[in-house]
């Protein structure tokens, strides 16, 4: 008598419970022999026939005993189970019979797949954030790889999107100031906002770190009336309002990328321009359904949310803070003062007491680097004119010359062995190069007459650059010349116009 399909059912829900095949033989109420007849496809309604023999025949018990205890076993990784096995009997090019017969078997006694759920999304309930690399296209700055990630928002239902440049990593920072960036030009707030677990984020940092991460997040949805929600953790799916549009506007940006010609760009700005003009692009095709969101939208509050991490740091003698292993110059005024820094994915803006003070550009330390510098001459160069000698042994007197022409000048002073003479010439046309804000046409003229075998003193370079500078004179007054006939209508007490 053949198996009845509960039979069949009971005989393999007791295998993929790691039964073995007597037992859940027994279990069902059927014959061993069935059992074998089961596994091999041979269950009420399949097909029992073949067009060949079944290479597996013999050794099916055991495949169907291993997919039991781990269904998620690969086809190759069966076959090379085989092959250790049974040396020289199952060659590679079975791998795809093997594939057949896994797959029939999942499909009749697999566990259950994971099942998608599609949503209706609502106008003006949700909005989504994540980061994305653009992959496959190398985008520079006047020839220098730009190393970057792309902030991307959107709208779950109109897609409405706004795109930022990310030049530090996932962070709290780079998500606060983008999503503060498109809510502001959105000019509404969704109900809800969405993100990724921030996983890339989150690594490295300890408990402590990622509550305070966590509360951040929480508090700036709060500012603006939002729900915050995170998918699962390796749930990438659950983000799919935005996984799937990465790749529409990525594919877009490397269409417009082709039309332009080039992926390099003068400035950092440039770069951002063109990635507005290809989300205006996008924003021209779905304007209707835009418009139609942006009247579901609550309003924006008063004011801006939080889009900074804030930090104290104290200036030390040398005129420096150290900063996320960056060490950075302020003006020597600062020594001695602690300063609040709100600290930007691109910049640092300081603060002293309730005024700002400057803004220094974010630095990061290279792959491969512990630590890096970024020193400004003119914060220092007031006390360095009075100890010029102390350039010698400056600790971070690389940072501290302007730029590699300024470095090659001082290396062939020394080479010169002009000891302290060196330190003061090149400090003295620092501070001449300070006060003009001349650096870099300094630094190419004496690097040039250098090279064609000249060395200019200091009284030199002091005499052919101060006050050389055009724009450091004052304007002409502008005014009229009047005639001499005014002069006598004013003796007379005649006023003339």
């Amino acid at each position: 008598m053949a198996a009845t399909t509960q039979q069949v059912e009971v005989f393999m829900s007791q295998r993929k419970q790691g039964k073995t095949q007597v037992a859940a033989a027994a279990k069902a109420g059927i014959s061993e022999r069935s059992g074998r007849r089961i596994e091999r496809g041979h269950a009420p309604g399949s097909r029992h026939w073949r067009t060949r023999s079944d290479p597996f025949a013999e050794v099916w018990d055991e495949v169907a005993e291993r997919l039991g205890h781990d269904p998620g076993l690969q086809p190759l990784t069966v076959l090379e189970w085989l092959q250790e096995q049974y040396p020289d009997q199952y060659p590679d090019k079975l791998l795809r019979t093997l594939q057949r017969r896994i797959k029939d078997w999942r499909a009749r006694y697999g566990p259950d797949r994971e099942v998608m759920f599609p949503q209706v999304h609502e106008p003006g309930r949700q909005a989504l954030s994540d980061f994305t690399t653009l992959k496959g296209v190398v985008i520079t700055v006047r020839g220098v790889a730009l190393a970057h990630l792309l902030y991307h928002f959107r709208l779950a239902c109109s897609g409405w999107c706004h795109v930022r440049v990310v030049l530090g990593g996932e962070s709290f920072t780079a998500l606060a100031e983008g999503l503060t960036e498109a809510l502001e030009r959105l000019g509404g707030v969704p109900a809800e906002h969405r993100t990724d677990s921030l996983s890339a984020a989150y690594r490295n940092l300890d408990r402590q770190a990622r509550d305070d991460m966590t509360e951040r997040y929480q508090a700036l949805c709060q500012h603006y009336g939002m729900d915050a929600s995170r998918n699962n953790p390796g749930r990438g799916h659950e983000n799919g309002a935005i996984e799937s549009p990465h790749g529409h506007l990525k594919r877009r940006i490397r269409q417009r990328l082709a039309l332009r010609g080039s992926s390099d760009f003068d400035t950092l700005e440039d770069y951002r321009a063109f990635l507005a003009s290809v989300v205006a692009s996008i924003h021209r095709r779905n304007a209707a359904r835009i418009r139609a969101e942006q009247a579901q939208l609550a309003p924006l509050p008063s004011r801006p949310g939080v889009d900074y991490t804030e930090v104290t740091v104290r200036v030390t003698s040398s005129s420096t803070f150290t900063l996320r292993r960056v060490l950075y110059s302020v003006p020597a005024r600062l020594i001695g003062e602690r300063l609040r820094v709100h600290l930007y994915d691109d910049r640092l803006v300081l603060h002293h007491g309730g005024r700002e003070l400057l803004t220094l550009e974010r630095l990061r330390p290279g792959a491969g680097e512990p630590r890096a510098r970024s020193i400004d001459y003119r914060h220092v160069i007031g006390w360095l004119a009075r100890k010029p000698r102390a350039l010698a042994g400056l600790a971070f007197r690389n940072e501290l010359l302007p730029d590699p022409n300024w470095r090659t000048i001082y290396q062939r002073l020394r080479e010169q062995r002009m000891g302290d003479e060196a330190c003061k010439r090149v400090v003295g046309a620092l501070k001449l190069a300070a006060d003009g804000d001349r650096a870099t046409a300094i630094g190419r003229w004496w690097l040039d007459a250098l090279d064609a075998g000249r060395h200019p003193t200091l009284i030199e370079i002091q005499e052919r650059f101060r006050g050389s500078d055009p724009a450091s004179l004052p304007a002409p007054l502008a005014g009229r010349q009047h005639a001499l006939a005014d002069y006598d209508g004013l003796l007379r007490g005649v006023s003339h116009g």
